[in-house]
């Protein structure tokens, strides 16, 4: 997935990375941090570019987290 030439324009609570939309999706849900710990750092003609690998949120700590939304510091009851 790319996310272009600069890290800044990462924000927000959360990301929700969707594949195989027709066939099988997945959902992978992550911090905008993770996202940026976990970006590919590409250099062609002098140009940057950020991308984010399937190998880097395709993870089970990802997958289908749809708990690490909402529940923010508190402990759940």
């Amino acid at each position: 997935m790319p996310l272009g030439g600069i890290l800044d324009k990462i924000m927000g609570d959360f990301w929700v990375i969707v594949n195989d939309v027709l066939e099988k999706p997945n959902a992978f849900v992550m911090l905008p941090s993770e996202v940026k710990e976990n970006v590919h750092r590409g250099e062609r003609d002098g140009r940057v570019s950020y991308w984010l690998q399937p190998s880097s949120y395709d993870k089970e700590e990802y997958r289908e987290a749809w708990n690490r939304i909402g529940r923010g510091d508190k402990e759940e009851k």
